[in-house]
C-alpha cells in the first residue's frame, strides 16, 4: 500500500509506526504543511495517518497551515480513504468534521488508563488495546465526539478513541511513542510533567516494552483495515 504520514513537527518521525509500515512492505510518504503548503491528494493513497504535535488544533494564527491540513482530512474522510487520527490528528479529524476542539478540562501527560466501550472491545483496530491498560497521553487539549462517529474508549477525563463510519479512526494517545521519542518530549518540556521528568522516565521505563507491543498491534490492525477496505461497502471489513 502507498501510506501518507501527515507530521506536525521536526524531525519527521512516527516513531514505531515508521517501522511497523515500513517492514509490511508498505511505501510511505510524508506531508508537513507548516514545511510545504502544496497539499497532496489523498485519493492517491491507501491510507493516511495524522500525527500529532504540540500545536492546538484551532491555533489558526499562529500556524495557518492547519486549514490546508483540516481539507486535507476532509477530502481523505469524503473519499472513503482509510485515516488514523493521533493526539493532535485526533482533534483536527473532529475540526474537520465540524465537532468542537478545546483545552481540556485536565491534562494528560504520562501513563493513563483507558477504559474500552463495548464497541471498542469488538472494534477491528481498537481492540488491539488491552481495556484499563496504560496508555501513553500527552495533551492539553480534546475534542467532541464527531456526529455520528461511535465512542470507542475514555480516559476519567475525555474521550479517548472513536470510529467515524468503517474507514476512519481517532485516538487521543499515542501509540507510535518510542522509549526515545518519550525521553526526548520529557526534555522539550519538562515544566509540562507533574511530579517530575525522573518519575516519567521511570515510569516509561516500567511500561513501555507493553505498550509497544499494543503499538504495534493497533499499527497493523488499521494497516489490515486499510488493506482490505473496500469503498463501496458499508460494512466493517
Amino acid at each position: 500500500m502507498r501510506t501518507l504520514l501527515v507530521h506536525h513537527e521536526a524531525p519527521l518521525c512516527a516513531g514505531i509506526f515508521d517501522d511497523v509500515i515500513a517492514d509490511g512492505g508498505h511505501a510511505i510518504d510524508r506531508w508537513a504543511a507548516f514545511e510545504d503548503p502544496r497539499r497532496p491528494a489523498p485519493q492517491d493513497y491507501d491510507a493516511v495517518v495524522v500525527l500529532g504535535g504540540a500545536v492546538h488544533p484551532d491555533a489558526d494564527v499562529s500556524s495557518p497551515w492547519l486549514e490546508a491540513e483540516t481539507e486535507l482530512i476532509r477530502e481523505a474522510i469524503d473519499a472513503a480513504i482509510p485515516t488514523l487520527g493521533i493526539c493532535l490528528g485526533a482533534q483536527l479529524i473532529a475540526r474537520a468534521t465540524g465537532s468542537w476542539v478545546g483545552p481540556a478540562q485536565e491534562s494528560e501527560v504520562g501513563w493513563f488508563p483507558v477504559t474500552l466501550t463495548d464497541a471498542g472491545k469488538t472494534d477491528p483496530v481498537l481492540a488491539a488495546v488491552p481495556d484499563g491498560t496504560h496508555a501513553f497521553q500527552w495533551h492539553h487539549y480534546s475534542y467532541a465526539v464527531p456526529d455520528g462517529a461511535v465512542e470507542l474508549g475514555r480516559s476519567r477525563s475525555c474521550p479517548q478513541a472513536f470510529r467515524l463510519g468503517d474507514r476512519v479512526w481517532g485516538v487521543q494517545f499515542h501509540p507510535e511513542v518510542s522509549r526515545e521519542l518519550v525521553y526526548e518530549w520529557i526534555a522539550l518540556a519538562p515544566d509540562q510533567v507533574d511530579g517530575g521528568p525522573d518519575g516519567l522516565r521511570a515510569e516509561t521505563d516500567e511500561r513501555i516494552e507493553t505498550w509497544s507491543k499494543t503499538g504495534r498491534r493497533l499499527c497493523l490492525a488499521f494497516l489490515d483495515q486499510a488493506a482490505g477496505s473496500d469503498p463501496g461497502s458499508d460494512r466493517l471489513v
